[in-house]
């Protein structure tokens, strides 16, 4: 049996989702209000039989592995840790050899930063200086100290190596933790005299810490943060994340500040879905770990030129995660921080009053040069125009490109030239506009899967299957199906007994909880109404997707390839009209 297997023999997926989820007895199942959206109807399913759950307003599902990933914006390897642990599983025992060691050294740094957050704890409860600092410069309550676990390291050069060293761990380990560094006279403690926030990974465990001065001084850094090691790395790491998460799936977006202290200001005053990076270095990683919340990403960085290369800089990387960036503008206030303690109402406006982050730039250079001159106009598509280039969208590629035109009072092939060589047909508008990508892939989701757990479970109904073909389906574990129903037309519905079905074992179980909950009462003529509508969809569907492509098509097409695509354009016409008429 390998460590999953384990897992989830020793947890009950319901207890697992129950901790997030206030569910309720339905039948043999569970129900719930669905964690990923704001309803008033319980739509979350949990079958305990089956080991699996189903959110019918998202379409979303699966085992309680991809449930802690959704709700935790973990990886795989994440999730499996933290269940493994609830469920009292070492992991350890399953890896490799090889692997073993890195394992459990893994495991000593993450005792020895817990023990290091407690011991700089104790020293800022008992240091006046750092108290008044953060109590009463800061403006940062008890509750808040406690929350973040703020503390304060000693100014003196062994004092941590020295308490670590008595809990029995190594020179080695304290360096490897990121918590010493080497001097002429040896090892000595990284961090002296400062302010300690502790950053934590997205469970809360600690992977090092951000120090800042107590009070500000031109020959030293302000704020110095742990070195990379196995555990911290700052081109992954989110400040914060692991108490904003669950504001930022409620607010349906997530605000990213430079400062750790914005962020902890920020949670005070209680507008919680607040991040940071490590100053304005906003990574692809970054950006990742927070789409697995959302994807309306606004920034709040310094108006200084460090913030407006960040913007820059993030707008493609936004693009490639496929996040929407906007950008937060400060009225009042140097930063965050002084904003929300002249009003947290102010803090809260701003955000929500965020621009879409390339207008904002547009707007931002517009100001900086004089745009009625040839020089300002040169300067300004200069500045804009490689952004543009690197988007990745050609639809919003070709919106920016007449937008800048119109502001510039300039051709648009005047802009092109500016872009690297690249055919102009790649900017023409699509004949057919394009759907919002979320809203097509949910619908499709939806209509594809609650069709096929009707043919799956009806064998009567597998007559509707006779016009559909797997480009009609948006998943390979569908498709996959499609063609396991099309070799077995007389199979019963009893997926228990199917081994060909066994590669896509977990989407029939989701399938099969769908038509227990939705159609399991109703009878044979309402079942069959119910699959002519969901065929008539999935058809609808896949030939406006094929009506845009041959659109796009058409464009770029010479005559001799004309015939053939109107061809295909009436054959899609007559597959539409058939559906609809059957």
């Amino acid at each position: 049996m390998d460590a999953v297997e384990e897992v989830k023999n020793r947890l009950a997926i319901e207890d697992v989702i129950g901790e997030y989820v206030q569910l309720k007895r339905a039948g043999h199942n569970w129900r719930g209000l669905s964690p990923f959206g704001n309803e008033k109807t319980p739509s979350f399913m949990v079958s305990p039989e089956k080991q699996i759950w189903h959110d019918f307003s998202s379409n979303k599902g699966g085992n309680m592995f991809s449930f802690v990933m959704e709700i935790e914006g973990l990886d795989f390897r994440g999730a499996l840790e933290l269940l493994a642990n609830k469920a009292g599983v070492d992991l350890e025992q399953y890896q490799r050899s090889a692997g073993r060691g890195d394992a459990k050294q893994k495991e000593r740094l993450y005792e020895a930063l817990k023990l290091t957050a407690k011991f700089y704890q104790a020293h800022f409860s008992k240091n006046q200086t750092a108290l008044e600092y953060i109590l009463k410069e800061r403006q940062f309550s008890k509750s808040t100290a406690l929350e973040w676990q703020i503390g304060y390291a000693p100014n003196s050069g062994t004092a941590l190596l020295d308490f670590l060293k008595s809990k029995n761990f190594t020179d080695d380990e304290i360096k490897r933790a990121g918590l010493s560094t080497q001097r002429y006279q040896g090892s000595v403690d990284m961090f002296r005299g400062r302010i300690m926030i502790p950053l934590a990974d997205q469970q809360g465990r600690i992977i090092g810490f951000t120090a800042r001065l107590l009070h500000d001084d031109p020959s030293a850094p302000k704020y110095i943060n742990t070195p990379q090691t196995i555990l911290y790395d700052k081109s992954r790491h989110v400040f914060g994340l692991h108490l904003a998460k669950e504001a930022i799936r409620k607010a349906k977006y997530a605000v990213v500040t430079e400062g750790n202290l914005d962020v902890i200001t920020s949670h005070q005053a209680g507008v919680r879905q607040v991040v940071a990076t490590a100053g304005t270095a906003l990574t692809e990683q970054h950006l990742k770990a927070l789409s697995r919340f959302v994807n309306d990403i606004r920034l709040s960085f310094d108006a200084d030129r460090a913030g407006l290369n960040a913007t820059e800089r993030a707008i493609p990387i936004a693009g490639k995660v496929g996040v929407s960036l906007s950008v937060i503008t400060l009225t009042t206030g140097k930063d965050p921080d002084e904003l929300i303690k002249r009003s947290p109402g102010k803090w809260q406006k701003a955000i929500d009053e965020s621009v879409y982050a390339l207008d904002w730039l547009i707007e931002y250079f517009k100001q900086q040069f004089d745009l009625d001159t040839a020089a300002g106009k040169r300067q300004f598509s200069d500045d804009i125009m490689p952004i543009v280039q690197n988007l990745t969208d050609k639809v919003e590629q070709d919106h920016y490109v007449q937008k800048i035109a119109e502001i510039l009072q300039v051709s648009r092939e005047a802009l092109l030239t500016k872009l690297k060589p690249e055919p102009a047909t790649r900017l023409k508008h699509r004949l057919v506009k394009p759907e919002p990508v979320d809203k097509l892939a949910a619908e499709m989701g939806k209509n594809q899967d609650h069709f096929l757990s009707l043919v799956l479970q009806q064998p009567k109904l597998r007559d509707f299957l006779e016009p559909i073909t797997e480009g009609m389906l948006s998943t390979l574990p569908a498709q996959q199906l499609l063609q396991f129903l099309r070799d077995n037309p007389e199979f019963a519905g009893d997926v228990g007994t199917a081994m060909a079905l066994e590669p896509v074992a977990e989407y029939v179980k989701i399938l099969v909880l769908q038509y227990e909950t939705l159609y399991q009462e109703l009878d044979l003529l309402e079942l069959r109404y119910e699959a002519a509508h969901l065929q008539t969809r999935l058809i609808e569907r896949y030939v406006k997707t094929q009506k845009r492509e041959l659109s796009s098509q058409l464009q770029t097409t010479n005559d001799a390839d004309t015939d053939r695509l109107l061809a295909r354009a009436k054959q899609l016409d007559i597959l539409l009209k058939q559906a609809k008429e059957s």
